[in-house]
């Protein structure tokens, strides 16, 4: 499948064959194309921007990410504690213990900027937490959202010249520009539904 840019890391769980896995998928920069295991079920959970894990850094999972030890049906390991594996019913529920136990942390400049705030920081700082909570430069993190918001619009049937103007960009060939290189996919490929698969959402997404 297109694994569509992210600004964004997640936990992916899944079982194949009768065995268990679990990953930390990291924020990625450009599309790639991500494997799907055949007869494999997943349950992704997928965090905010300003999100970051304890004890690895953003720019440690930029364009990648780990492989979780002794994964089982019931727990995998994480930040040295073993947690439950979760379904989709209690993904919730696992978040919540992991920001009360600290796992998980979030810095709320980073989501302060992004709502259009100015904190009074300088911008240097601002690119430090940034680059610190997702591995990628503030610019970085809004083209990609920015990319994925066009890919949703597209596909939901609005016109390119539509998203030009409601997203900002400068002309249609700059919104295929960035659609080419976040997205993998040309504006009349998304309103068609054409292309194959397109990973634009993993599982469940949290502002934890």
């Amino acid at each position: 499948m297109t694994s569509v840019a992210s600004e964004t890391w997640g936990l992916v769980f899944w079982q194949q064959l009768g065995r268990s896995y679990a990953s930390v998928a990291g924020p990625e920069s450009r599309t790639g194309t991500a494997p799907v295991p055949e007869g494999a079920m997943f349950v992704g959970i997928q965090f905010a921007v300003g999100t970051s894990l304890r004890a690895v850094a953003g720019t440690d999972l930029l364009d990648g990410g780990l492989m979780l030890p002794d994964t089982t049906r019931r727990s995998f390991r994480l930040d040295g504690v073993r947690w439950p594996t979760p379904g989709a019913d209690d993904a919730e529920a696992l978040v919540e213990r992991l920001v009360r136990r600290g796992v998980i942390e979030r810095d709320p400049l980073v989501a302060e900027v992004l709502r259009g705030g100015r904190p009074p920081v300088t911008e240097r700082t601002v690119e430090r937490r940034f680059r610190a909570a997702t591995g990628l430069r503030q610019g970085a993190v809004r083209q990609i959202e920015r990319a994925r918001t066009a890919a949703v619009l597209l596909g939901d049937g609005v016109p390119a010249a539509d998203v030009v103007d409601k997203l900002g960009y400068y002309d249609e060939p700059h919104l295929a520009r960035a659609l080419r290189r976040y997205v993998g996919r040309t504006a009349g490929q998304l309103r068609a539904g054409a292309g194959g698969a397109i990973a634009l959402e993993v599982g469940q997404r949290t502002t934890s």
